[in-house]
């Protein structure tokens, strides 16, 4: 059993002097949640009615539709078995399903598990074993993984969605033919799954009783799985005051921002904490419409902003170059684009200057990790703020910068130090993890991020360095042990070290440096195609570096940041 975690209060809350560069009207503190994301969505259905909540491919749902899915699919589930405090996986594209699928589960108490649904299967075995969800809602071309695991491997239950059901049988024809992008993606959208259960079968109930109990606040409502500080993923418990505290959040510091009247464009993946939050809290929170993609396709995206322009749109920097580059080629406005936030890898000012040019509003970088629901810091949405900087903490958020080797330390003004952060969205813990929570929470509340920063005198932070090894590629995290355990099991491989490279983009390539076993040579074409069978696409290698041999630690470790350093010109 997991104990309730130790609610945030602002109570003993240390002083926040960088409040002063926020925008005029963003709160210094958020009204800390009482209710559950289940609580939260019903409000929005109900307050939404017929406004439109979701677009996928020209079909739309309304909030009142949504909501009525929501419980027809929450009864469906609690037939099959499904209670509090049971996990239960999803694995789903962008699309509606995964809407309705993710407040269902909530809805009976129980705790959604999300995974990239394009993961091999020796990427899912540690997570499902750590976990043990007895269910799966899955997109049915990928359902195989999961069926075709023994018996006490994996979920027993594994419902498949067909993603063109939620294109209404009216409309596929004509969308069709005037898209060529979208006949595409139709063709890879749909897939048989035998062995599962079907998702029409799930929604074919009669709604769950607004009687039915509702989770508290306090219980956990995701198992977000994160490479987190060191190591192999783990699975980081958020609670619904984690996640609905971080979807105040974002709705104090996007002041200005219009609830019902917002176009959110979902190009993250929602299975991906970033997204989750954007889209399937904060969007929802807001009342916004909500335009699905299942997969990023810049002339697909500028399809769409002929017909319903976005108004909010949060990507990684290069998403955000492809667009406006394509949109000028296009020309295509992207005037409507008032409210734009860039996470997970470093905002060049390049970028953001073409950005802005495009659609005359800011283009502004946050900071988050997995364990923070992600969101903790943001550059203000105003003259203040500064690119290359992840901005200062969020409403309610409070840092502290220390010497790394004595965490109850802080350094002087200005100086490097780790990043540590408090907020009423710093996750519960790890699942099943008590000594990797106790390291990563330092005095039970303070979230140990990895990352070096120095804090100039506004309050402003800036990434100068990592503690922690992880790769960031794309937005997404790669444990360089893993890509590892994968190469050092190929015949020719002798021994291996994963690094990051500078990409030149403000993100991270990944690199393998590899020693060949004796009397072996490198066909670097079939190694990659060995490890995309056992790794998802962007922790394959993008270069592969042969040596004579590693740097090693007295005790017999790889020393990566050396290899990194000894190889980066080379590369």
């Amino acid at each position: 059993m997991h104990p309730a975690p130790p609610r945030f209060s602002h109570d003993d809350a240390p002083d926040a002097p960088w409040t002063a560069q926020y925008q005029p009207g963003v709160p210094a503190r958020i009204e800390l949640p009482t209710t559950d994301l289940g609580t939260m969505f019903e409000h929005a259905c109900a307050k939404g009615g017929r406004s439109v909540a979701l677009e996928f491919f020209g079909a739309t749902t309304t909030y009142r539709e949504l909501g009525a899915q929501v419980a027809r699919a929450a009864a469906g589930l609690a037939e099959l078995g499904v209670g509090a405090g049971d996990r239960v996986v999803i694995m789903l594209p962008n699309c509606p399903q995964h809407v309705v699928a993710f407040y269902a589960v909530l809805r009976l108490g129980a705790i959604v598990v999300e995974h990239n649904p394009l993961y091999t299967i020796d990427e899912l075995r540690g997570p499902l074993t750590d976990h043990g969800a007895r269910h799966a809602i899955v997109w049915d071309k990928v359902a195989g993984k999961l069926t075709g695991l023994p018996v006490g491997e994996g979920p027993r239950t594994v419902i498949a969605v067909n993603l063109l059901q939620a294109l209404p049988r009216t409309k596929r024809a004509a969308l069709a033919l005037p898209l060529p992008s979208l006949r595409r993606t139709r063709a890879k959208l749909h897939a048989e799954a035998p062995g599962t259960i079907g998702w029409d079968a799930v929604l074919d109930h009669r709604p769950l009783p607004s009687s039915h109990p509702r989770p508290a606040v306090d219980d956990l409502a995701v198992i977000q799985y994160t490479s987190g500080t060191t190591g192999r993923p783990k699975g980081a418990m958020l609670t619904h005051f984690n996640l609905h505290s971080n979807a105040l959040q974002g709705r104090a510091w996007m002041h200005g921002s219009r609830e019902g009247r917002e176009v959110f464009y979902a190009i993250l993946p929602l299975f991906h904490a970033f997204g989750m939050t954007l889209h399937l809290t904060f969007g929802i929170m807001m009342r916004a419409r909500i335009v699905l993609f299942p997969t990023f396709d810049v002339d697909q995206v500028l399809d769409v902003a002929r017909k319903t322009p976005p108004t909010v749109l949060s990507a990684v920097p290069p998403i955000f170059e492809r667009i406006a580059t394509r949109a000028a080629e296009r020309k295509v406005s992207l005037r409507s684009a008032r409210h734009c936030l860039s996470g997970a890898m470093r905002l060049s000012e390049a970028i953001a200057a073409r950005w802005e040019a495009a659609t005359g509003g800011l283009l502004v970088e946050g900071y988050g990790m997995t364990e923070a629901s992600p969101v903790a810091f943001g550059n203000p949405v105003w003259k203040t703020r500064r690119t290359g900087s992840i901005g200062v903490p969020f409403p309610s958020t409070y840092m502290r910068v220390v010497d790394p080797d004595d965490p109850s330390r802080e350094v002087a003004p200005g100086e490097r130090g780790e990043l540590l952060v408090m907020g009423p969205q710093v996750f519960h813990g790890y699942w099943n993890d008590p000594e990797g929570t106790e390291a990563a929470l330092h005095e039970g509340r303070w979230l140990r991020t990895g990352d070096v920063v120095t804090v100039d005198e506004d309050g402003f932070a800036t990434i100068v360095d990592r503690l922690k090894e992880l790769i960031i590629t794309g937005g997404f995290n790669v444990a360089p042990s893993e890509v590892e355990e994968v190469l050092n099991d190929h015949h020719a491989i002798e021994e291996s070290a994963v690094v990051g490279v500078d990409d030149g983009d403000g993100g991270e390539k990944v690199v393998a440096v590899v020693v060949l076993a004796e009397g072996a040579e490198l066909d670097e074409a079939e190694v990659r195609d060995y490890c995309r069978e056992h790794l998802a696409r962007y922790k394959v290698p993008r270069r592969i570096v042969v040596v004579d041999e590693l740097p090693h630690s007295m005790l017999g470790k790889v020393m990566r940041r050396q290899v990194r350093e000894e190889i980066t010109d080379r590369v």
